[in-house]
């Protein structure tokens, strides 16, 4: 009977672990692990970025910042750890914590102190950054701990914050606005917004682990063409019936891997904005659901975040690169003024140049470094959607989810193939990189 009972108790944890493990981030409750906080706080920042409606390689910055911060106070404490003075050119050496600082209560107060400086919404973060810490009131760190490890999270912020300042970042926001070109082929502003050019001179900003914007060139699209025997007009027209013959799974494969945080609503005269998590966001979310299926503890969490937060900066930078170098003119445009005048794609067209895919760069390299980290066949339940009010997708292993992220873009008429397949290779041999340049274990 004993035997009986505690098999009964046995599985009801392991259900109620389960049952967390596949529940919306915000949904879910500390269990075992040390890493709560630090979810916390990356849920936390996520909807500050959707509240305030940063662009996909905006957000990425604030993401990567924000977590370099947080795991520099835990590897200043722990030797098995390797911090990023060294790695990263001219990135600040980290002093040693006292004897009273908490590394992990250190890396919270750096997470938010270092965020609040790269969003808008400072004081709806801090709100949060407060309720978060509440937390380690109830796991007896005392007054005197509480106070030194927020005095060295400050500390640590503080002196990143000064290697984050040479990043380029301020100069771009004085550059000039990006010039419509007047040649054939070229990227033009696509309804309903009809928005300018979002970020021209991102590839300007400083990467993490790639030597400059270019290493990761892809081959250039296809050679623009009107003729109807072309290879680029063969492309527009996969797009175009594509997206007439959509099938339901497909509507709901791009419409999970949407993550357009420029989503513009029209009825009439009014316009108004559906705010959603970036390409970025989504990805980081998905690191959050699967340290915590893993139980994995604070260090083991903020190192994947950090190294998958730089993976997608890098990734957007290399990609924008080329965005910018080709120009090339979107789908809905080309299908519009050639084939079709009446035919609109099932996703709003992003504002911005159509190649390479942003979404198929950033998600192969997420999914690369993630990996890495946690193994060629790691399932889980992607629920980041549900509260956008979406479903939660299955996936057996991060490829087979940055490949579904990949042609959701062919799916949403919003990319030629081309920009798919090399976005891919593309966010492949970024991923390498950063993973052979950041060692963030010993």
């Amino acid at each position: 009977m004993k035997k009986i009972l505690v098999i009964v108790l046995f599985l009801a944890i392991a259900g109620e672990l389960f049952s967390q493990a596949s529940a919306p981030l915000n949904k879910r409750i500390s269990y075992t692990t040390d890493a709560y906080p630090l979810h916390r706080a990356q849920k936390a920042l996520t909807d500050v970025i959707v509240h305030d409606i940063f662009s996909p390689p905006v957000a990425s910055r604030i993401y990567v910042y924000a977590n370099m911060a947080a795991f520099e106070c835990l590897a200043a404490g722990d030797h098995n750890l390797g911090s990023l003075h060294g790695q990263l050119s001219k990135f600040p050496a980290i002093p040693a914590p006292g004897k009273e600082v908490v590394s992990s209560v250190a890396a919270i107060h750096a997470f938010f102190n270092t965020a609040k400086q790269l969003v808008f919404s400072e004081k709806r973060l801090m709100d949060s950054a407060a309720a978060v810490l509440k937390w380690y009131k109830t796991k007896s760190v005392g007054p005197k701990q509480l106070a030194a490890s927020e005095a060295y999270g400050k500390l640590v912020s503080d002196s990143i914050l000064k290697w984050v300042a040479a990043d380029n970042y301020k100069e771009t926001r004085r550059m000039k606005r990006y010039n419509l070109l007047k040649q054939p082929g070229t990227w033009l502003p696509t309804p309903p917004g009809y928005m300018a050019a979002i970020e021209p001179h991102w590839n300007k900003i400083r990467p993490i682990a790639l030597d400059s914007a270019a290493q990761c060139k892809p081959a250039p699209p296809t050679r623009f063409a009107t003729d109807s025997s072309s290879a680029f007009y063969k492309e527009a027209i996969e797009v175009w019936q594509t997206g007439k013959q959509l099938s339901t799974e497909q509507i709901a494969i791009a419409s999970f891997w949407d993550c357009n945080p420029f989503f513009l609503n029209t009825q009439g005269h009014l316009n108004f904005a559906t705010k959603k998590i970036s390409p970025g966001g989504h990805w980081m979310l998905i690191t959050a659901l699967v340290c915590r299926q893993k139980l994995a503890d604070i260090k083991t969490s903020a190192a994947a975040y950090t190294i998958v937060s730089a993976a997608i900066f890098d990734g957007f930078i290399s990609c924008w690169d080329e965005k910018y170098r080709s120009h090339l003119v979107r789908p809905e445009t080309f299908i519009n003024s050639n084939i079709d005048e009446s035919w609109r794609p099932l996703l709003q067209t992003p504002p911005f140049p159509e190649y390479p895919s942003g979404h198929s760069v950033i998600s192969t390299a997420a999914a690369g470094v993630l990996t890495s980290i946690f193994g060629d066949n790691f399932a889980f339940d992607d629920s980041t959607e549900l509260e956008y009010g979406l479903p939660v997708r299955h996936f057996r292993s991060f490829k087979e989810a940055c490949d579904e992220a990949a042609i959701s873009r062919l799916y949403g008429g919003i990319h030629y193939r081309p920009a798919i397949e090399n976005g891919q290779t593309q966010g492949r041999q970024v991923g390498e990189i950063v993973l052979q340049k950041l060692k963030l274990n010993r």
